[in-house]
């Protein structure tokens, strides 16, 4: 699994509007371009969306 897979950030959100899941960060002209065309690699703004992640490093 990469680490910029949109599946798992936290910022990869469902819109009602749209009815799809769509980026809710505010990208500049240059990122949306390069996040459209797929060579958006280790996305800066990727925050890991796993709930669970701070419940495992307990144990």
């Amino acid at each position: 699994m990469s680490k910029s897979c949109c599946e798992y950030c936290n910022f990869y959100v469902y819109d009602e509007d749209y009815e799809c899941y769509v980026c809710d960060v505010n990208l500049d002209e240059d990122e949306m371009e390069r996040y459209m065309t797929s060579t958006f690699d280790n996305c800066p703004y990727f925050r890991d969306g796993d709930e669970y992640k701070v419940v495992r490093k307990q144990n």
